[in-house]
């Protein structure tokens, strides 16, 4: 089962996928997704992990989300990747987007995974509903996460919206 947590920025997307994650059947893993490239990142991550409970194995990777989740799913009952926009920057900035898209997409898509029975959460923001971007490499990333988030949701089976903590389920049920 794969399951898609959109959300603002302290919209609770992270809160509520990590209870999610620790009411599905184990083992549990976290997958982080975030470089601490400045002091405010440190400090965010850093908060991230105090509210995380001390027994989840917990998992950083960078742009190798696919080949971790193909490594780590045959042994995971529920894996949560915290989260798809920052995975999407570091592909950005790695110059590996398109490659690393597809084949995100492609380990998603895999009947392998399917019969493993790994439940997936994939946290993500949904940033599209601002002003338009200034930059050009903004207004890329904001459509670039909007197309990925679109695609996780088709091959999800339950995709929900965080709006002030609440989820509101847009596919698949509570």
């Amino acid at each position: 089962m794969i399951t898609l947590i959109l959300g603002g920025e302290k919209s609770g997307k992270s809160a509520w996928a990590l209870q999610r994650l620790l009411q599905a059947d184990g083992p549990h893993l976290f997958v982080g997704t975030a470089a601490a490239q400045d002091m405010e990142m440190r400090q965010r991550i850093r908060e991230h992990r105090r509210q995380r409970p001390a027994h989840l194995p917990a998992l950083e990777t960078n742009i190798e989300l696919p080949e971790a989740l193909r490594r780590e799913r045959a042994d995971h009952g529920a894996i949560l990747v915290d989260s798809l926009d920052f995975w999407l920057f570091a592909c950005i900035q790695a110059d590996q987007e398109t490659r690393l898209r597809t084949e995100l997409l492609d380990c998603l898509q895999e009947s392998a995974l399917k019969m493993v029975g790994t439940r997936l959460l994939f946290v993500s923001s949904e940033i599209g509903l601002g002003p338009i971007q200034a930059t050009p490499q903004t207004r890329h990333f904001v459509r670039s996460l909007g197309l990925l988030n679109q695609q996780i949701a088709g091959l999800a089976d339950e995709v929900v919206l965080m709006v002030a903590g609440l989820p509101l389920w847009l596919k698949g049920t509570s």
